[in-house]
């Protein structure tokens, strides 16, 4: 039964969906002027140590947050609806922009529409990857982890690639910087942990792993297992938010496995960047282009789009909820600490090898290239916010 400070805080839940813009740090703000100072649901501190928590997780930061505030309002229910209520729109809106791309990609008028929306969203991407490195490549360590990162991506070109060089930055780092004295710290945590929960949790990713690799790839049900897999891995697998997602979509369902195009990527990019709510509903226009891709028609791209938004989201809403009761202990542990500093500088070096691959389509386009260096501009010495800049942006290729 939902009391009247739970139907109080679904109200807000809306209320913040509908004005979230700007990414996670723009997120965390209004969290604290919704659920905290309007109306005190949580305390000031237990909203900083959630979003701690969520930025410690791989997936969705401001998602996780949230999600994790409903949970301590209203338990696993109120959770659940939460998450709904901060997904839906967005991905819904996003998967109704990649139907339409795919309707009207070859009119003159749209192209020219979407002509300084491309180079508006890389400079999104450069300036989303110029922050996040000030902030992780401090050390030798992590400035050689970036660099080892982008050239094994820019070599192999494999989806692979990034599970594994994420695996292995993380034990590098934790290795050299943990200190000795944990382990009874870490016993006594581990003995809470179910690992029946565990092991179900990494099951799904083999079970649609194998299903996407057994099913006849000319099958009607071969392409969503995989876009789910695809998705639902990359959900485990990303840290650092939006910023680090985009880039690693663009180098894996553009450049390696040819799901959709550059130009439809980018411009998906920018228009998310307009909408309020979560960058991750990205992900339900490249999963609905994807359909499109491979033939599939108006349902195909609406269930591409579900299946992607969902595969996303899935792994940090099922972390953020079964970590949350003994987040005190595990926030107290070194070795997962210094982890990230590995994974995160992996991280970036990744984002920069999607950069370059981003850039190499506009070649000597003086305009594109002032373009994006106009936004990266604005973005680095202004308050000016990327919706603002992406609206603008769509203005000029009408209007001009």
């Amino acid at each position: 039964m939902v009391n009247k400070r739970q139907l109080l805080f679904i109200r807000d839940v809306f209320l913040f969906t509908f004005t979230a813009f700007g990414g996670a740090q723009a997120h965390l703000a209004l969290l604290l002027k919704y659920f905290v100072k309007n109306v005190r649901y949580i305390t000031e501190e237990e909203l900083l140590e959630l979003n701690a928590l969520s930025q410690v997780l791989p997936g969705p930061a401001s998602t996780q947050t949230l999600v994790g505030i409903g949970y301590k309002v209203g338990g696993l229910k109120l959770a659940l609806i939460t998450f709904l209520i901060w997904i839906i729109p967005s991905a819904a809106l996003m998967t109704f922009a990649a139907i339409s791309f795919a309707k009207w990609d070859q009119q003159q008028k749209f192209s020219e529409i979407l002509e300084y929306i491309q180079p508006i969203a890389l400079g999104i991407v450069a300036f989303g990857a110029f922050n996040l490195a000030k902030r992780v490549l401090v050390s030798q360590l992590t400035i050689f982890l970036a660099i080892a990162a982008v050239v094994i991506t820019m070599v192999l070109r494999n989806a692979y690639v990034f599970p594994i060089a994420i695996l292995i930055g993380g034990m590098i780092s934790s290795a050299i910087g943990t200190p000795k004295e944990e382990s009874e710290l870490r016993v006594r945590l581990f003995s809470n942990i179910n690992p029946k929960k565990l092991i179900y949790f990494i099951g799904v990713l083999l079970i649609l792993a194998s299903l996407g690799a057994i099913i006849n790839r000319t099958s009607l049900f071969s392409l969503p297992i995989r876009l789910f897999e695809n998705f639902y891995r990359n959900g485990i697998l990303i840290f650092g938010g939006g910023q680090v997602l985009v880039p690693l979509m663009f180098t894996e369902f553009v450049e390696m496995k040819h799901y959709l195009n550059g130009t439809n990527f980018l411009s998906g990019f920018a228009l998310q960047q307009a909408l309020p709510g979560p960058t991750f509903s990205f992900t339900s226009y490249v999963g609905a282009m994807s359909m499109k891709t491979f033939g599939y028609g108006l349902t195909g791209q609406i269930l591409g789009g579900f299946v992607a938004v969902m595969g996303i989201n899935l792994p940090g809403l099922i972390l953020v909820l079964f970590i949350v009761p003994f987040w005190e202990d595990l926030k107290k542990i070194s070795r997962i600490k210094y982890s990230m500093v590995g994974i995160n500088a992996v991280s970036v070096g990744f984002i920069i090898a999607a950069f370059i691959l981003l850039v190499q389509p506009i070649g000597l386009n003086l305009m594109s290239i002032g373009v994006m260096i106009g936004t990266f501009l604005v973005l680095n010495f202004t308050k000016i916010s990327p919706p603002i800049i992406v609206l603008a942006g769509i203005l000029l290729g009408y209007f001009l």
